[in-house]
């Protein structure tokens, strides 16, 4: 396993890279609305992240067709975007992409309700935003990958809803996905110990009931087993000597 620790250029470009990304984020969320479309929101997306010199990673990644992965209730990640797919109240929708800049990327991941959604609904999604915040505290140099995803997983699974295993985090830099993996869940290894220079994406994906998933025909899209809805919360990492710095957001904009 190689594991690569950033030089503060690196990472220069990678915090603008997540300038870029929050920016596209937030752009999207204040397009959330019934009657939008999947479609129009990755246009959203995709124009916002070419027009502040980002390019949009996902967009022909292993043939990946868009430039931003949307999943709507049922859907955990890595839905595809569709002219015919429209928002209605009370869905949820997850919107998972990756900015290239200069050759460094950054990748997170938010979920919304669509007007107004149930209790149950907005609960999962407040649970799924804690469960990361209570990985990044686990950031420290000397702990352990899993030390994150015990983390991650005992938040999740004290409020009773299902961490997914069939996927998990990675690290990134020059490439999209890079070593090491970051589990939401515990495995029977603790993992790498955390060093200054690492960058890592932590991503619970987290549903309404059981953690089984099923992957779909269109070889992307990844539904919850039983239909239920999920949710997914992700940012960019870096790990220093002291606190960890979230690299995928930007001035002015709530993570």
């Amino acid at each position: 396993m190689k594991i690569t620790l950033k030089s503060r250029g690196e990472i220069s470009l990678m915090a603008e890279a997540g300038r870029i990304l929050a920016t596209a984020h937030e752009e999207m969320r204040k397009a959330i609305r019934p009657g939008i479309s999947t479609y129009e929101l990755d246009q959203i997306g995709e124009k916002t992240m070419r027009s502040m010199g980002g390019n949009p990673a996902c967009l022909g990644y292993e043939g990946y067709p868009a430039a931003v992965c949307i999943s709507v209730n049922d859907e955990v990640v890595h839905g595809i975007p569709k002219k015919e797919r429209i928002l209605a109240e009370g869905d949820v929708v997850s919107l998972d992409t990756v900015v290239e800049y200069q050759g460094y990327h950054c990748d997170s991941a938010r979920s919304y309700g669509v007007g107004q959604i149930s209790p149950e609904a907005e609960r999962l999604l407040r649970v799924t935003k804690e469960s990361f915040f209570e990985g990044l505290k686990m950031c420290i140099p000397g702990n352990h990958i899993g030390d994150i995803s015990r983390a991650v997983f005992d938040c999740v699974t004290r409020n009773g809803y299902g961490s997914v295993r069939a996927l998990t985090g990675h690290g990134i830099g020059t490439s999209m996905h890079e070593e090491p993996n970051v589990p939401n869940f515990p495995t029977f290894f603790k993992g790498p110990k955390l060093k200054p220079g690492m960058v890592i994406c932590i991503e619970p994906m987290n549903n309404l009931g059981t953690y089984d998933v099923n992957f779909s025909d269109d070889g992307w899209t990844v539904t919850t087993a039983d239909g239920e809805i999920s949710a997914h919360y992700e940012n960019t990492v870096l790990i220093t000597k002291n606190s960890p710095v979230i690299l995928s957001r930007a001035d002015g904009i709530e993570l």
